[in-house]
């Protein structure tokens, strides 16, 4: 009978233990799944915060505010407006076979 006993005693005392360790387990994962979704609440609002600035920073309105203010942009007026006559820009492919042509000369 003592026998019996002794190994019945080593039997629960391994579950106890055994018992305390996964609830020591499951309450870290708890903790760590709380951070986690913690973590992901606070990344969400962050996303939506970055998604309402990226709108507000490509309105033309904003955009045509910054021109004028820091890089000191003025409208274009009509009145204002300087064209250039009798300067002709040679096309592409008669560019690239006029270097040609003097050099053969």
């Amino acid at each position: 009978m003592n026998r019996l006993t002794f190994f019945l005693l080593a039997a629960l005392v391994f579950c106890a233990l055994s018992l305390v360790g996964a609830q020591h387990q499951a309450r870290t994962l708890f903790v760590a799944l709380e951070r986690a979704q913690a973590e992901e609440k606070q990344l969400d609002i962050d996303w939506s915060r970055l998604q309402y600035q990226q709108s507000a920073l490509g309105k033309s309105a904003r955009i045509a505010d910054a021109a004028r203010a820091q890089l000191k942009m003025a409208t274009v007026m009509p009145g204002k407006t300087q064209y250039l006559a009798g300067v002709a820009l040679p096309a592409f492919g008669a560019a690239a076979s006029a270097p040609a042509a003097e050099d053969s000369k």
